[in-house]
């Protein structure tokens, strides 16, 4: 007698492809990834949504509603035609094969996708798109050399998310747009933007801050939402939102 199926959860299953460096990496970058990735797992769950932890690029995913792509270290430039430079940090050819697999694979099964940071970058490169290895100091600070008293790694400024873009959805703002304090340490950016994606937020000094595929849910941004140093409601909300959509893409989906 078939064993039957077990009933699915009534909340989300939300894939996200996990970290593979080691926090005992002596680059403290590494360890800061870790530990926001640990930050979005707890986020996905608070928000309603049943974190899956994708550790390989064969794993089953067609029980997922939706992924979120996290921060990490650098892409390798041979994956947007480029020679890595010397401030690439913590590449690692098995985590672009995770995370480009799941990534490939959701877009194609119709998911919601979301990436923060590294999947930020990452979605870019998937679509065709290049990254600028290491970006020049210019009028926006986008990272801090050291955590400043106690207040994190994080350089603080804002950016304008375009009205009715899937990102302002995930702030609450509908078809308005909105201002939002990001926190943000990043040292690479979207270099040429990938045919098939729309930008939705850019900083002052043209750094791309948001994008999204307009012909389905797929979003992404440069900036850490999870970051403990915000208020505990502000990092909730984008993560709620998205499991919401996921939720929808389900009862859709079944």
């Amino acid at each position: 007698m078939q064993t039957p199926p077990l009933p699915r959860s009534s909340r989300p299953r939300i894939g996200i492809p996990v970290r593979l460096s080691s926090s005992t990496d002596p680059d403290p970058r590494v360890a800061e990834a870790n530990e926001l990735f640990d930050y979005i797992v707890e986020l996905v769950r608070d928000g309603g949504g049943e974190p899956v932890l994708l550790a390989a690029p064969a794993e089953p995913l067609e029980a997922l509603d939706g992924v979120v792509l996290p921060g990490g270290g650098d892409l390798d430039p041979r994956s947007y035609g480029e020679l890595p430079g010397e401030a690439c940090y913590d590449v690692s050819p098995a985590q672009d094969e995770l995370d480009l697999a799941v990534a490939r694979w959701s877009i194609d099964a119709g998911l919601p996708v979301l990436g923060v940071c590294r999947g930020h970058q990452l979605l870019n490169v998937l679509y065709g798109g290049t990254l600028i290895q290491d970006m020049d100091p210019g009028t926006v600070a986008h990272r801090e050399p050291a955590p400043v008293n106690g207040a994190g790694p994080w350089a603080w400024h804002e950016v304008e998310v375009q009205g009715g873009s899937k990102v302002a959805g995930l702030y609450g703002a509908g078809t308005a747009g909105v201002t939002v304090k990001i926190a943000s340490g990043h040292h690479q950016a979207v270099g040429r933007v990938a045919d098939g994606l729309v930008v939705t937020a850019v900083a002052s000094d043209g750094t791309v801050e948001a994008l999204e595929d307009p012909g389905r849910w797929v979003a992404s941004v440069q900036w850490h939402p999870e970051a403990r140093e915000l208020p505990a409601e502000e990092r909730l909300a984008p993560f709620r939102a998205f499991v919401e959509i996921c939720r929808e893409y389900r009862t859709i989906a079944s």
